[in-house]
């Protein structure tokens, strides 16, 4: 049994979204607490209902606070809002597109929006055209800093939006005095959501807008611009870097070398012969049927392949999903990789297995930081301290810049 939850997917979307960054000014213990009081394990219904009654709370909150002209309790509570928002409608992911998720998320956006304005100096809400997406982001300055500062431009992974990348990458970036750029591609937030648009490998392709919008910035220096990749983002802002020679620097939270090697473990797991995966992705539909099977009874392989992964795809079967993960893969293109690059390994997260294959094949400068459980950082993302890897990779940054 976990800390809240029976239910393993709960049980991870409360440690993970509600609780991971809690260091970063996500919500309070008591605040989650109670929340998950007033759920039904396992129920999606009763979570999603329970944790929009808190985010709706925090708004109100949020609201009064402002008309008093009380700034930070306003924005602090905008953005608990927003991420209670999203821990709402994380079990609500696939196709079709519930009516709930697509709701809440609406209701994320604007919260947020709220605090952005708030801060000071304010945040900037963009619009980033890419290949008929429109992807939204937003730019906030380091408080208390004048001319040109280095940026730190965040990327998302498989299932979060660049409102959790705030918390993630924005607050440690700010509190260090590095502007921070966080944005949703291809796959991600609303460009999946609301556009339709699945994820796409070659990273490089979508950062290179999101360069282009900071560069002729007059508070950036172009010469000090940083990518960090969370999750699946470890992947992308490192196939970004294997093309886009504006970076100053890279940072992959965890290194991951391929989408694929996950799932051929996860295949021969389920009891696949090695004469078959050898065949990947080109394995008989007779054969991945008792797998597809597998996947769909267990909630949470269900929900990380079949809502999530088809989904972010834009596939409908376990065969389709195979052939699309084969372009996401780093093995043709770290030798490429030119900037000061640093690697992540937390000892528990089965992302970051192949972090030293990773480290290993880097031709330039380069940093493996390695996350132990004993330190309360060992889980995927290190999501249990947070404080530990932003110590850890903004002095490196510090250092590199």
């Amino acid at each position: 049994m976990g800390l809240f939850f029976e239910d393993p997917l709960f049980e991870e979307f409360t440690m993970a979204f509600a609780l991971g960054f809690t260091s970063h000014g996500e919500l309070g213990l008591g605040e989650v607490r109670a929340t998950c009081a007033r759920i039904l394990d396992g129920n999606d219904d009763s979570w999603f209902a329970a944790w929009c009654e808190t985010a709706d709370r925090l708004v109100e909150a949020g609201d009064v606070s402002a008309k008093g002209g009380h700034t930070v309790s306003a924005r602090e509570a905008y953005v608990r809002a927003s991420v209670s928002y999203a821990v709402a409608y994380h079990p609500l992911f696939g196709v079709p597109v519930d009516s709930r998720l697509v709701e809440a998320f609406g209701k994320q956006r604007s919260a947020f929006d709220k605090a952005a304005v708030l801060f000071d100096p304010a945040g900037e809400s963009l619009v980033i055209p890419f290949d008929g997406a429109q992807m939204p982001a937003y730019f906030f300055h380091a408080p208390g800093t004048t001319g040109r500062r280095p940026l730190v431009v965040a990327t998302n992974g498989y299932d979060a939006t660049l409102y959790e990348l705030f918390l993630a990458n924005a607050v440690p970036a700010l509190r260090r005095g590095y502007h921070c750029l966080i944005f949703d591609g291809p796959g991600q937030g609303a460009v999946l959501f609301e556009q339709g648009i699945p994820i796409r490998a070659d990273w490089e392709a979508v950062v290179g807008p999101v360069i282009d919008a900071a560069v002729g910035r007059e508070d950036v220096d172009p010469d000090r611009i940083v990518l960090v990749g969370t999750s699946l983002g470890g992947y992308l802002a490192l196939r970004a870097a294997s093309g886009e020679r504006r970076l100053a620097a890279c940072v992959a939270d965890p290194g991951l070398l391929s989408i694929a090697s996950g799932m051929v473990g996860r295949l021969g797991a389920a009891g696949v012969s090695e004469e078959v995966i050898e065949r990947y992705p080109d394995i008989p539909e007779d054969v991945l049927a008792p797998v597809a099977e597998a996947i769909h009874a267990d909630r949470s392989l269900r929900w990380a392949v079949e809502q999530r992964g088809f989904w972010v795809h834009g596939v409908n079967s376990l065969a389709e999903y195979l052939r699309a993960t084969v372009p996401f893969d780093l093995t043709d293109h770290i030798a490429a990789i030119r900037c000061p690059t640093a690697i992540t390994a937390a000892e528990n997260d089965p992302l970051a297995r192949t972090g030293q294959q990773i480290y290993d094949a880097l031709p330039g400068k380069k940093a493996l930081f390695r996350f132990q459980i004993s330190e309360g950082a060992g889980d995927h993302c290190e999501v249990g301290n947070r404080s530990l890897l932003d110590q850890r990779i903004f002095d490196w940054l510090d250092e590199v810049l």
